[in-house]
């Protein structure tokens, strides 16, 4: 039976890559994301130049009950993912206070609940890999990026703690930490101040994961990037104020 990769965020960026990425492997996609012309442009060349299928999901990922929607919505089509790739998500930068909280509540949706509700549907099915994206951002308090932070601190703890309880399957379960990386997000962000660290393509990104994937034991997490990896792990071992404080002083806070 062939393989399927469910792919959210798949229209641009890091989730385009992960989707070429996966069918250059033989291994069918599903494109989920909010932008119809965008899924429908990837699938076309994804089929033409690997020869599998790509399926496109246009939904809007930060309402309650998504994994449940989408689940069905795949289920009608006879479509079991074998591997999920949570990729969907967004920052915002800026002082707490001043913030909008609409905005930070969907934040909060999108790059949390969102992922925790699509992988409680999936990964009880799932014999391929699990793939959530975090961020060098959850290895330490990022003031003016608060909230984004957070999440993405959550994504990596969570995404730990259920490689371990599954430490005896052969799934293979992985939280994706790139630093900055040449996509939409800091034009979402909007600003390039929120940018620490030296940049990557999405294609270096990818080929981390795809190399932590593909290596006899995969670890638990992984950073993109030998600079982002040094600083990840050197922040972990300095006091919690003083990693705030330099972070703080990096993000113009």
């Amino acid at each position: 039976m062939t393989s399927t990769a469910l792919i959210t965020g798949a229209s641009s960026g890091l989730g385009e890559e992960f989707a070429t990425r996966f069918a250059a492997r033989g291994e069918n996609v599903v494109l989920v994301a909010r932008r119809a012309d965008r899924l429908n442009a990837l699938a076309r060349r994804i089929e033409t130049e690997h020869g599998v299928t790509a399926t496109v999901v246009v939904m809007d990922l930060g309402v309650s009950g998504v994994g449940a929607a989408l689940r069905t919505t795949l289920a009608d089509k006879g479509i079991n993912p074998t591997t999920l790739v949570n990729n969907a998500g967004f920052g915002t930068h800026g002082k707490f206070t001043d913030e909008d909280p609409a905005r930070i509540a969907a934040e909060i949706a999108l790059n949390v609940s969102a992922l925790v509700d699509l992988t409680h549907a999936f990964l009880p099915s799932l014999t391929g890999a699990l793939i959530n994206i975090a961020s060098t951002a959850a290895y330490q308090p990022t003031p003016n990026m608060a909230v984004y932070g957070a999440t993405k601190a959550f994504v990596l703890n969570f995404t730990e703690a259920l490689a371990f309880e599954h430490r005896t399957s052969s799934l293979k379960i992985l939280a994706l930490s790139p630093g900055p990386t040449r996509t939409e997000f800091f034009d979402v962000v909007g600003t390039g101040d929120a940018a620490v660290g030296n940049y990557q393509t999405s294609e270096q990104v990818v080929s981390t994961a795809m190399r932590a994937l593909d290596s006899r034991r995969t670890p638990a997490s992984v950073v993109s990037g030998l600079s982002n990896k040094i600083s990840a792990g050197g922040v972990r071992l300095a006091p919690r104020s003083l990693a705030a404080k330099i972070s703080g002083r990096l993000l113009k806070a």
